[in-house]
């Protein structure tokens, strides 16, 4: 009974496949020293550099506490630096932080080719957009 109340629960199964592939992709970018939010802010500020904190935490679904806290280790590293402009905190990347930015494609690239080779390229693909789509909505960003 337990295991088919287990199988029909979103919260239930989505935290189990959050698990997994938070596993998978600590390790993908263990090979950058950084975790995976770490990298995908990196990346955010690659694209968008002086990129507003407050813009990171929408892009990267994160609690404004939680992106301030990544921010710091990413400044004590070296990796970004931040210039406030009045009320706004904007963040760049430094010579440092930019060098890895070949390396995190890679390690982005293996992450999905790895679940990509375990659930195959299309259905990984399919699932990530309707998964995406499922929190936009389970957010009351988007009408059904």
């Amino acid at each position: 009974m337990l295991d088919t109340y287990l199988k029909e629960c979103l919260y239930f199964t989505a935290n189990r496949l959050g698990r997994v592939l938070t596993k998978m992709a600590e390790d993908e970018f263990a090979s950058c020293g950084l975790s995976p939010n770490g990298a995908f802010l990196l990346m955010a500020v690659y694209e968008q550099e002086g990129i507003t904190q407050k813009r990171l935490g929408e892009m990267l679904h994160l609690q404004p506490s939680t992106v301030t806290r990544l921010i710091e280790k990413m400044i004590g590293r070296g990796l970004i630096y931040n210039q406030t402009e009045g009320r706004l905190s904007r963040i760049y990347s430094t010579d440092k932080g930019r060098s890895l930015e070949a390396q995190i494609e890679r390690c982005w690239d293996s992450l999905r080719e790895r679940y990509g080779a375990l659930l195959g390229v299309e259905y990984g693909d399919r699932i990530t957009l309707e998964l995406y789509e499922a929190s936009d909505k389970l957010e009351g960003k988007r009408e059904s």
